[in-house]
């Protein structure tokens, strides 16, 4: 019987999908929901709280994305979200900041949020669904930021096609076969658990240190992803959760790729105790890619770049405008 209860509460922790905030479902693509063309004034206005949500057909596939600051021009920076991630888990100060600077585009994976399609269930295919987004919204050249598992499609991306790739932010991320990165699962399952008996948001503990300093960062960043009261995505359901972790398994055990090809410039960072994907891996990555720069934020996990988002965001900047 205690079996039985067990199972079943980890049944419904997992159904409840309590990983991402609670959000209104986003339509299907519809006539009213394609891309359209805002004027300058709108453009001007727009945050990553207030932007539409658009829908592109690529590959067999309804792609939802948003996108803001077209009217800087330049190289786009396409935002890759991390395990069980949707639009709305992407920080709204760091989506701002570096859009008040560059055309910054994000979307939900294959399956995932407003996403049509089955969940890809590996790197591979995620980072070629990536490249099929990219190229129907008409990229020559990106650059790319991956949060978490975003970072290690962001390697699959360059890998498969450099020429795609002007520059790369890895962020919480690590190697093919890193460390600890094949027990990801058990670890975001502990801490699902954790949010469920506490009252709280797992990603208090997944991406935040249990310090004062983490605590209140955690408690900041979470106020911050409801800003959004319209619109908001569809929450990922469980299959699509599953995929992601099976993805994450195998990336864990897979052999490790030879990043020395990789000539682009790479930001990597991290916080200095990130329990999801271990910060050696942070720093095993920065001294395998020849022309990277390495981050390390104090008394920060896995989200130290949401952290110390007034510090990284013009770090970026400042990178993305060398």
């Amino acid at each position: 019987m205690r079996h039985s209860s067990k199972a079943a509460a980890l049944a419904l922790v997992l159904a409840a999908s309590t990983i991402s905030p609670s959000a209104g479902a986003a339509d299907a693509p519809s006539d009213s929901a394609k891309p359209r063309t805002p004027v300058t004034d709108q453009v001007a206005r727009v945050t990553w709280s207030t932007v539409p949500t658009q829908f592109i057909s690529a590959g067999g596939i309804d792609f939802a994305y948003r996108e803001m600051g077209t009217q800087n021009g330049g190289t786009p920076v396409v935002f890759l979200v991390h395990l069980a991630a949707v639009l709305d888990n992407w920080d709204p100060r760091v989506m701002d900041g570096i859009a008040a600077k560059h055309h910054v585009i994000a979307f939900d994976n294959r399956g995932v949020g407003a996403t049509s399609g089955s969940p890809s269930s590996s790197m591979e295919q995620m980072a070629d669904d990536a490249i099929t987004f990219i190229k129907a919204k008409g990229f020559e050249q990106v650059d790319l930021f991956g949060f978490s598992m975003g970072g290690m499609i962001a390697q699959e991306i360059v890998l498969k096609e450099p020429q795609l790739v002007r520059k790369m932010i890895l962020a919480g991320t690590g190697p093919a076969g890193g460390e600890g990165i094949s027990t990801v699962a058990r670890i975001a399952n502990y801490d699902l658990l954790r949010g469920l008996f506490t009252g709280q948001d797992p990603k208090q503990f997944l991406f935040f240190t249990r310090t004062p300093g983490g605590i209140e960062a955690g408690k900041a960043f979470l106020q911050r992803l409801k800003e959004r009261s319209e619109n908001r995505d569809k929450e990922i359901t469980l299959s699509a959760y599953a995929a992601q972790l099976r993805a994450l398994g195998a990336w864990g055990r897979k052999e490790s790729a030879d990043l020395s090809v990789v000539k682009q410039p790479v930001l990597v960072a991290n916080g200095d105790d990130d329990r999801m994907v271990p910060t050696s891996n942070t720093r095993d990555l920065a001294r395998r890619l020849p022309n990277s720069t390495l981050v390390i934020y104090p008394d920060a996990g896995h989200g130290g770049v949401f952290q110390f988002h007034a510090e990284f965001v013009p770090t970026a900047l400042e990178f993305l405008a060398r």
